[in-house]
Formats: C-alpha cells, structure tokens, sequence
C-alpha cells in the first residue's frame, strides 16, 4: 500500500510519518509543498528519509501560489471575520491539489495528513481531495482513537520524536504550533490558547519570524508605490515583478514598519472558537492598497455588490470550498469587476499603520470638477436637481410615516371607546 502524506518536518507531521508505516505497513511518500516557508524546508529530504518516507516531493509551489491563490483572493477583498487574511486557508487547496497529483504518478491508494481531528485543516485538505479525486481514501490519524490515545498531547509527542531522534523546532518551553508560508505565519495552540495571554507582550517578542513589534519599528515612515493592472499588482515602488517577488518584497517592507499582525479569537468551521495569532505583512499591504485602487476606479454599485459577497467568499475559502462550484461562480464575478482597477496607489508604512498618501490613474472614475465644493466648470452636476432626487426616495419614507400615524391613531381611538 502507498500512502502520501503532508510533510511539513514539523512536530505533529514527523510523528506522523513513522506512525502510519508501521501502523499500514505501508510505503509512505511525503510531500512538502514550498509555498514559501523559507528555512522551514532546508534539511527535510534527510529528515523524511531518517523518518521512514520511501520518497520525498519538496515542490516550489511559490509562484503557483502566489498567482493562482492568493491573488485571485486578494481581488475579491477577502478578509474572515473581519480580520484574518485566510494564510493558512488558502495553501490547503493547492497542496491538496499537488498530493493528487502525486498519488495519481504513485498509484497510491490514499493520502494523509496531520490535521488535528478539532481543526479546519481536516476538511479543506478532504473537501479538496473529494473535489478533485474523490476515489482515494483518507488517513486522519488523529481521528483515530489509538493514535490520540498514544499521544494525548504535546508532551508525548515530543517524547516520541526525542525516542526517534527526529529534530523538531518545539519543546515544553515554546509549546505552540506554527504554519508558515508566502502569506503569513500562523501561531496557536499550547500557551496561547489562554486568551487573556499578551501575545505583544516583550517577553515574547521572539515567537514572531515576520515582523518586529510597532514598538521595534523604525520612527521615521516610509513611503512606497503599487501598482496595479486589472486588479492584480504588478509592481512596486515602480518595479515590475512577478507575483512571487511582490509577496516576497510587500513582506519585507511590511515586517520592517510592525504591518500585519492580528491577534484574534475566530469561530471554526467544526463549530468551535479559536484563538490564532498571525503575521501577515505583505498580504496587508496588498490589501490595503488593493482597497484604495478600487476606491477611485471601480463603479459604486459594482463595489458594493462586490463588497457583500466578501463574507460569503471568505467563508468558502477558510472552510474549504475553494474548488467548490459556488466559489468559482464568485470568482468569474469578482474578475469581471475588476477589470477596471488600474493604477496607482502611494501608501506610508509607520509603526503597524498603512497611511493612504496617493491615488492616481487614467481610468479613475473621481472626477474633481464633479466633487469641487466649488462652482463646477463643466456642468456636469447640477444642484437643482438633488431636490427631486431627495423628493423621490423621501416619498416612501413619508408614506410610511403617515400610515403609522393613522394606525396610531385608530388605536387610540379604540382603547378610547374600550374605557367608555
């Protein structure tokens, strides 16, 4: 039996590895998507192979991910609960997507992964997999009760790989886990699971990889250019790049001024609340300033169509629909509405805040004769006529105020008649 497993090299995943061979008996492959984890990946080919994996993929997905994923979201504004950036969401469909691929060169009969059996990485990873090969079977360990009986918690799990001398980067005195890619990096669970805990706090100022404090960041601000074509960046501070080397510079200057960190209590899709503290500093520029393109480019009622939808889309990409009907139904919407967002924007990156400083572009919808409290040369907007416009929809405002007027007055005169 072949089995390909989602590697990360992390602490639950190295388990992983060595338990599902001996429990299967089988040839485990794993695979570690490189969606931009940087030094996370160096020394996973030996650690695999120490492990037990008869073979490890390590695929650069950065650009594929950056291009078809993020992007893509990026156009539709889409933000969970008002404040995720969906880093860790938005990865699982496409490492899903490659683990099918593999099977399918493999012939392997199934695909696993370390998702936690109280976590929305379980259902993304298998709605993806449904979606896209709905033949092969799944391993959830920790859906199995020998496995969680094995391993209760953390501890054990260090023990183990202590025991099978696998290196991993966790221990009882840094007990969280961490999920980092070209977006963001995610922390949770262990200490941070109290939600009274200060994650900002100095004392744990090393825990974050991404960013420095706003406290830490420079006093003087900094000011970069983005521009954008159709919706989509393409370069910065005036430099065309690819969607990769944006992501990879948007980080670099976000991490230095403290941008992007959130620090949040969500609702899961298995029913839970989940306390998860990220760093996604490019992923917030780029929605900033994504969001102020629009601004001066995109028609009123198209935004605000646009803008309802937002909810629904970041639903469907945090509980895993991504190649889901409805999600690709949105996402031909949201293209079409950005066909206009062309331009660009100047923000001022100070100290964790992105300062709007600049708007320009030839298809701007704003016109400033048109909005001058001044008299306007053009003539385009004449102020007579916001008397009927204002006349019209007061009307029902006004019809329905008279009606609750006499429906107050007959009851009075009711429980009038009543008392005599």
């Amino acid at each position: 039996m072949k089995i390909v497993l989602a590697y990360s090299g992390g602490l639950d995943t190295s388990v992983l590895l060595s338990w599902i061979k001996e429990k299967y008996s089988a040839e485990v492959i794993a695979f570690c998507a490189d969606v931009g984890q940087e030094e996370e990946t160096k020394g996973l080919r030996p650690k695999a192979r120490k492990t037990g994996a008869s073979d490890i993929y390590i695929d650069d997905l950065r650009e594929e991910f950056a291009s078809d994923f993020i992007f893509p979201m990026m156009q539709a504004g889409a933000i969970y609960e008002g404040q995720y950036f969906l880093g860790t969401s938005i990865a699982r469909p496409l490492i899903a997507k490659r683990m099918v691929e593999i099977a399918r060169k493999h012939k392997a009969k199934a695909i696993a992964h370390g998702a936690t059996g109280k976590g929305n990485d379980q259902v993304r990873f298998e709605l993806a997999s449904a979606a896209l090969a709905p033949d092969l079977e799944i391993i959830a360990p920790w859906r199995d009760e020998e496995f969680r009986k094995q391993f209760p918690g953390r501890k054990e799990m260090i023990d183990y790989c202590i025991e099978k001398k696998i290196p991993v980067e966790a221990s009882m005195k840094k007990p969280y886990s961490m999920d980092r890619n070209l977006l963001h990096i995610s922390y949770e669970a262990g200490m941070l699971e109290d939600p009274w805990l200060d994650a900002s706090a100095a004392k744990y100022k090393q825990m974050y990889k991404l960013s420095v404090s706003p406290e830490d960041a420079p006093n003087k601000p900094e000011y970069i250019t983005v521009d954008f074509d159709k919706g989509n960046c393409v370069s910065v501070n005036g430099k065309a790049m690819t969607p990769l080397k944006i992501m990879q510079t948007l980080n670099r200057l976000g991490g230095k001024h403290g941008i992007g960190r959130v620090d949040m209590v969500e609702n899961r899709f298995v029913g839970m609340k989940s306390r998860g503290v990220y760093e996604t500093p490019g992923g917030a520029i780029l929605h900033a300033t994504h969001r102020m393109m629009e601004s001066i480019t995109m028609d009123r009622e198209v935004m605000h169509l646009r803008d309802s939808l937002i909810p629904e889309y970041a639903k469907l990409v945090y509980n895993g629909f991504w190649y889901a009907p409805e999600r690709e139904a949105l996402q031909a919407l949201i293209t079409e509405s950005q066909k206009n967002v062309s331009g660009t924007v100047r923000v001022k990156l100070y100290k964790g805040n992105i300062i709007a400083a600049g708007l320009k572009s030839s298809v701007s919808l704003y016109s400033p004769d048109i909005a001058t409290m001044e008299a306007d040369p053009t003539d385009a907007y004449n102020q007579d006529d916001a008397t009927g416009f204002i006349r019209l929809n007061g009307l029902r405002l006004k019809v329905a105020t008279k009606v609750r007027a006499a429906t107050k007055k007959r009851a009075k005169s009711k429980n009038k008649a009543k008392r005599k």
